[in-house]
């Protein structure tokens, strides 16, 4: 189901309150960083119509005029609580009083899990992105998600690579021509919650985050407040270092070093036929997950965890024989006794 509103306001906006520190935050920020959002650009907000999606379609209303972007937003129905039809109704007619174009999309019969769900939204977002020429989709993540999937990685035993995710932008697909970009993360939930109750934001409440037997949640709702009360601003500070690694991982000069290194591995071949798996079990075991996480990462979009990294050095060993390892997005990594490569399984036969 879709539903594109009035692109034209068809009421006046209410007039805005005066210019606040955290509009200042998020304007400093963007000049320091015009690229990430450039001026004049179209712009496509993922507005579930939670707290922090509310307060950053406020924010960037707000900084239009400076910036004089022109605005969009997606909101999907997944079609999993009773309310969520109707809060789909009460959204869109919100937005329609603030001349905001939205597109309401409802998923029938998408299974109920979360790595379904992101798949299903970021689809969309990408097909409606295309539809409007729009270059950047934003979602509204804060520092406290961040500070969240920190914690999550690290109770997990993630590889650096994974304790810096979350990042500022990135390919919305691995081979898309669309941005994701996160503008909130140097703001924490209070910050969001303080900008919907200044400017009497109204917000629709997702159920589904109060259950306890999602993980996030757990550390939502038992652990965060134990940090925050320990060291107030824990989750900004958090965040900060997570952005942190982002760019050290980023760094050329370490990406070039890499790239130099995969070269010799691959023969100068390009990445296309893999690696020689002799050359690169005679490095250093913290070379090889390197350049193995390095080159898995450009190659299919996603990371390893330290603990699979460290059972595949060891089953790349010269003593060890054939094998093969499963990711995720029907990838697979296999290796004969010369060479490692990466395939797609669902183009196997049979």
């Amino acid at each position: 189901m879709s539903l594109i509103l009035p692109s034209e306001p068809t009421t006046v906006p209410p007039q805005r309150p005066a210019w606040s520190p955290l509009h200042a935050r998020l304007h400093r920020s963007l000049r320091r960083d015009p690229q990430l959002l450039p001026a004049g650009t179209p712009l496509l907000l993922a507005l579930s119509g939670g707290q922090d999606s509310m307060a950053m379609v406020r924010l960037l209303q707000d900084l239009q005029r400076l910036h004089h972007w022109t605005l969009h937003a997606w909101h999907g129905d997944h079609g999993w609580r009773a309310e969520s039809a109707r809060q789909a109704e009460e959204l869109s007619a919100w937005a329609q009083t603030c001349g905001l174009p939205l597109r309401l999309e409802r998923a029938d019969g998408l299974a109920t899990n979360e790595a379904a769900a992101r798949r299903w939204r970021y689809g969309q977002l990408e097909a409606e992105a295309l539809r409007l020429g729009c270059r950047h989709v934003l979602t509204a993540h804060t520092a406290t998600d961040r500070t969240e999937t920190l914690l999550l990685q690290l109770a997990r035993g993630s590889h650096r690579a994974g304790l810096a995710s979350l990042r500022r932008q990135r390919p919305l697909s691995p081979c898309s021509a669309i941005t994701l970009v996160r503008p909130l993360l140097a703001f924490s939930r209070g910050d969001t919650a303080a900008i919907c109750a200044t400017w009497q934001l109204p917000i629709w409440h997702d159920s589904s985050n109060d259950t306890l037997r999602f993980a996030r949640n757990r550390i939502r709702q038992q652990v965060l407040p134990v940090l925050e009360a320990l060291h107030p601003g824990a989750s900004r500070r958090i965040s900060a270092l997570m952005e942190r690694l982002a760019q050290e991982q980023q760094q050329q000069s370490l990406g070039d070093l890499l790239e130099l290194a995969l070269e010799r591995l691959q023969g100068g071949s390009g990445g296309s036929d893999g690696l020689d798996r002799s050359r690169l079990s005679a490095l250093g075991e913290a070379s090889q997950r390197q350049l193995l996480q390095h080159w898995i990462l450009r190659t299919t979009g996603q990371s390893l965890a330290a603990r699979e990294l460290d059972e595949l050095v060891q089953r790349l060993a010269p003593a060890c024989g054939p094998g093969q390892l499963d990711l995720r997005g029907g990838r697979r990594l296999v290796w004969n006794r010369t060479l490692v490569s990466l395939d797609d399984q669902h183009s196997r036969p049979g």
